[in-house]
């Protein structure tokens, strides 16, 4: 199962890496597990850079990945019981999470944005 990658932007992009259904982002910084996000309804998450160079929740400085998990998937089975009119009865039954239907979008950086110190300023060496 592999999630749909989508390059927006050139440039450097934050390192990232999926396990399963987790995403590791940077320098293992952030590790989401994308199947506590899914819900009934469309899930976007915006992962930004920081001025400083950190990965935050939402939209910082600058949009780094954006993930987009689609709403939760039914279907409905026989409950093995009857309604009043002697129909069967249905259930809804939500489908297992898929990384198959997520969508991670990476933006790029300029190279030089890659050369700030722990400080936040240019790195001179």
């Amino acid at each position: 199962m592999a999630a749909t990658m989508v390059e927006k932007t050139g440039g450097v992009k934050v390192d990232l890496r999926v396990s399963g259904t987790k995403v590791y982002l940077g320098d293992d910084e952030m590790v989401l597990n994308l199947s506590k996000y899914e819900r009934d309804d469309p899930v976007h998450i915006d992962i930004g850079l920081n001025a400083r160079g950190f990965l935050t929740f939402g939209v910082s400085d600058r949009y780094a990945v954006q993930i987009d998990i689609p709403g939760r998937e039914y279907e409905l089975v026989d409950s093995g019981e009857l309604d009043e009119n002697g129909s069967p009865r249905m259930k809804k039954v939500a489908q297992p999470f898929s990384m198959n239907n997520v969508t991670i979008t990476l933006w790029g950086r300029p190279a030089e944005a890659d050369n700030m110190n722990d400080e936040g300023g240019e790195d001179d060496e």
